[in-house]
């Protein structure tokens, strides 16, 4: 069963990821001070996450925590 995205930003926010400003409609948007780039998730807390974004929140958890 794929994960949920309320679950996705609760991992992120655990590492020091914050919201910030820049997400449009069901889109937000998530830095790190340590990175460079930014996390943009799409989808209501609800919702299914797809792979692709479990595959993105995973990597910038493990460069974050490098």
């Amino acid at each position: 069963m794929p994960r949920k995205i309320r679950q996705l930003i609760s991992d992120l926010a655990r590492v020091g990821f914050v919201v910030v400003s820049g997400g449009k409609g069901s889109h937000r948007k998530f830095r790190h001070p340590r990175l460079m780039g930014a996390v943009i998730l799409s989808g209501k807390d609800g919702d299914d996450a797809h792979h692709y974004q479990e595959k993105q929140v995973s990597n910038a958890i493990r460069e974050a925590t490098r």
